[in-house]
């Protein structure tokens, strides 16, 4: 039932992510999520994310990040980073992960989503054919429609780990 919300994987934080992997596996792009995913929500690039999307730009990856905030908070993240976006995505709609891969010269099979939430980045992602993984937020402090998501998002992660528990055995 809450299958289709499952993410190909859960990791704790986007910062201990194997780029380096990924890369050797074939993939060419990454995009990510910014607010809880990259930052706090609201906050500018930080000394963390501009050397990621240095490490990144040395192993190889074109990045895109798609937001569905607005142009000036996406463009207030990026000054710092200077990397291809795409604001009021309306994820989880699959037209600006497509877009982002157009942007970024990749396609399905070479293509990684990074983002905090299931029932916007990881369903979009999903839906749109690309690998994804689901990173917990950097910060608790979130808008009140985003608090209510994360509620549901406690029961799916409940089935998604009892799913890997069973895999295990």
């Amino acid at each position: 039932m809450f299958e289709k919300f499952f993410p190909d994987e859960y990791v704790a934080s986007t910062y201990v992510i194997p780029f380096e992997k990924l890369y050797e596996e074939g993939y060419r792009g990454v995009i990510f999520d910014i607010d809880n995913t990259l930052v706090p929500h609201g906050a500018p690039a930080d000394e963390r994310a501009r050397k990621l999307f240095r490490r990144l730009g040395d192993i190889g990856f074109q990045s895109c990040l798609i937001s569905n905030n607005q142009k000036p908070r996406v463009e207030m993240f990026n000054r710092e980073i200077g990397t291809k976006y795409i604001c009021n995505a309306h994820k989880p709609s699959t037209k600006n992960y497509i877009r982002a891969m157009e942007l970024m010269g990749t396609d399905r099979s070479n293509t990684v989503f990074v983002g905090d939430q299931l029932f916007t980045d990881v369903w979009g992602a999903k839906r749109a054919g690309i690998r994804n993984i689901l990173v917990k937020p950097i910060h608790p402090k979130e808008e009140i429609q985003i608090v209510l998501k994360r509620r549901l998002e406690r029961i799916v992660l409940h089935f998604y780990k009892k799913g890997l528990k069973n895999k295990g055995n």
